[in-house]
């Protein structure tokens, strides 16, 4: 089918700006090796301990779709509480870890889940089976990054505007990164350059692990200190020093097997939070009594 001459000619005129677009120079300035990026990284969230949020969450499974508004806090290495909240306020469902004990309080069913914090406990919440400290790490915005030997990652530039970084590990586990620098960044040496976390996929044997993208970042602010509205306490401090790194206000996480994926939604996020004593360590609520939260 022939075009006609006017579309002709804007295909034409946009063509040289498309393939621009298409192939991206890489930044002058290009960290040495694979390890030097993941240090700039590293680098990049040093300042962030954890990240309280409000968002909202998305999840298409086997069961179908569920939306849910969530007060969230994930702190490293691997801390995470998660609430639940339904429109009114009211929280339907909290999940908490401090990395080795997990809990999921049910209010709706009346039950109460204590076990391991597994990937397969922690699914049980968030709907994807990844380790509490991977899943810690994408809601902070960072790659977590699987034990490797330094000449067993690589880097290479990608014409779609980012660094791929291949990482091979034991047991034929493979990781692929991609990162940039920050639009502000582009132009500095490279060890000066901030980095963005753009996608993170881990394989092992062939299989896909699981698959994070990472979007629509800006810089989030330190939380305050936590006031006892009655006065009766010390304002609680940050759980960490200042901080303004940039955070991915959008983050989708996909599992192959069983199938699931979530969407979170940032709305409000704050670095650092403080963090009261019992935060991650969920006790028995009334009216209900333990179950074993076993899985494989």
């Amino acid at each position: 089918m022939r075009l006609p001459s006017l579309t002709r000619s804007i295909v034409h005129a946009l063509a040289p700006v498309l393939v621009a677009c298409a192939r991206a120079a890489p930044p002058a300035s290009a960290p040495p090796s694979a390890e030097d990026a993941l240090a700039r990284m590293r680098a990049t969230y040093a300042c962030a301990r954890g990240v309280q949020a409000s968002a909202k969450i998305d999840h298409v499974g086997d069961e179908g779709r569920l939306r849910a508004d969530v007060l969230l806090y994930a702190v490293r290495p691997a801390r995470l509480r998660m609430d639940v909240v339904s429109p009114f306020g009211a929280t339907l469902a909290t999940l908490t870890s401090d990395g080795s004990k997990f809990a999921l309080s049910d209010m709706r069913d009346k039950r109460f889940f204590v076990g391991p914090a597994s990937a397969c406990n922690i699914a049980r919440f968030t709907t994807v089976a990844v380790p509490g400290h991977a899943f810690v790490d994408l809601l902070r915005g960072e790659a977590p990054v699987l034990k490797h030997e330094p000449l067993a990652a690589a880097i290479v530039w990608s014409p779609r505007g980012y660094w791929v970084l291949s990482i091979g590990s034991s047991h034929e586990a493979h990781e692929e990164i991609h990162m940039a620098p920050t639009p502000e960044d582009w132009a500095l040496p490279w060890n000066r350059q901030r980095m963005r976390i753009l996608d993170v996929r881990v394989e092992q044997q062939g299989f896909e692990l699981y698959h994070a993208e990472l979007s629509d970042h800006s810089a989030a602010a330190t939380a305050g200190p936590r006031v006892d509205p009655d006065g009766l306490s010390p304002p609680l401090a940050p759980s960490g020093p200042e901080c303004h790194a940039e955070i991915p206000r959008k983050i989708h996480v996909e599992v192959r097997s069983p199938s699931s994926d979530v969407r979170f939604l940032y709305r409000e996020v704050h670095w650092n939070p403080p963090l009261p004593a019992d935060v991650f360590d969920q006790q028995l609520p009334a009216g209900m009594t333990i179950e074993p939260a076993t899985c494989d």
